[in-house]
């Protein structure tokens, strides 16, 4: 089922129930992150709110469809029904709730948390359909946004299942998913390694980014694996599609008592061979690995008025795992939103972050 309104009362009032913070005021300033990114400035007026009688929580994936409008992917616990979120959006940023869609089996039954953990989401040309991961086994499932209903799946290779069915390790496979601006090329970032691939000797995790080639709406096939190697301690969470041969990526962790870190790289894919032939890719050269450079870590952003709810370097910092490119800005600038997944817990928030990046 798919609710849809202008901007429900239960938004407004929802919104005005929020926690009050220097963010929620129009017009807060941000600052300097690095040389190729600005902080334009955060909101947290999505936090502890609801929307038709579900929870705007554990959003983890965002895609900009077209200006001003997103879709926010739920990480759904427990029994909650697996849902996307329309969003209204801007840079200032600004965020509301403008629909929901409820995501169902092919009998029309809910995914709930005991079968569906969604981590990944592309929305597909004319805005029809959605792609979206579940980290659990994992998969790759279209769904239709008219009525939620699932109506077809993409084939995963079959050392991509979790173990013993598979070499990876629950919780650690499909976090991410991007697509290039013309709908051929899918790209599925693992969030932690294949057992034969494993950490190095300094915590640095070596995972594989299935490329899918394909049509949007239709069928995608895998068709070539790619090395990523992310820094030491982080996992990779979240992928985008800049252009031929470059990507975005976002590598984060979480150590209690200290906090997350989020870091953002340019990454290039131009010069990396296809490792789907390699049982292990621990010995492969660094030349077979995609090149990434930072291009921020938000920790290094103004904290601009931000209030943390649990220890964190920053207080700006939470647990973002949701990244989405949008239009050009003035001066050539990108416009790149990030979103935090509070977990629906108490000492997390739903944060939307907005900046400026030049992606030369």
């Amino acid at each position: 089922m798919r609710w849809k309104s202008t901007l429900s009362t239960a938004v407004v009032l929802a919104s005005l129930a929020a926690p009050l913070t220097a963010a929620a005021h129009p017009g807060h300033s941000g600052g300097t992150c690095s040389p190729d990114a600005r902080l334009l400035g955060f909101t947290d007026s999505l936090d502890k709110t609801t929307y038709a009688g579900q929870k705007v929580s554990g959003l983890s994936a965002l895609n900009v469809t077209r200006p001003g409008h997103a879709v926010a992917l739920v990480d759904n616990v427990q029994t909650s029904p697996a849902r996307v979120f329309d969003l209204r959006i801007s840079s200032k940023p600004t965020v509301s709730v403008d629909g929901m869609t409820i995501l169902k089996r092919p009998d029309g039954t809910p995914y709930t948390g005991a079968d569906f953990d969604g981590e990944g989401l592309v929305v597909e040309r004319g805005d029809r359909t959605i792609l979206a991961t579940s980290e659990r086994e994992p998969t790759i499932r279209r769904f239709r946004l008219s009525d939620g209903k699932e109506t077809a799946s993409l084939p995963v290779p079959a050392r991509f299942q979790v173990a013993p069915a598979g070499q990876a390790t629950a919780n650690a496979t499909f976090e991410s998913l991007a697509v290039s601006p013309d709908g051929l090329s899918l790209y599925a970032g693992m969030e932690g390694a294949l057992a034969p691939d494993g950490v190095d000797a300094d915590g640095r995790s070596r995972n594989r980014i299935i490329r899918y080639a394909g049509l949007p709406g239709r069928g995608y096939t895998p068709v070539a694996q790619l090395a990523y190697q992310t820094d030491p301690g982080l996992n990779l969470v979240e992928l985008a599609v800049v252009g031929r041969n470059q990507l975005l990526s976002m590598e984060r962790t979480f150590v209690a008592g200290v906090g997350n870190t989020i870091r953002v790289f340019s990454v290039s894919t131009r010069h990396a061979p296809d490792v789907s032939k390699r049982e292990s890719i621990a010995t492969a050269p660094a030349t077979d690995f995609v090149q990434k450079q930072l291009l921020f870590d938000l920790v290094d952003c103004p904290p601009s008025g931000a209030v943390a709810k649990q220890p964190q370097p920053n207080p700006l910092l939470d647990n973002v795992e949701a990244l989405a490119l949008g239009g050009h800005l003035p001066g050539g600038r990108r416009q790149l939103y990030l979103l935090s997944d509070d977990n629906d817990g108490a000492t997390q928030i739903t944060r939307l972050y907005s900046l400026a990046v030049d992606l030369r």
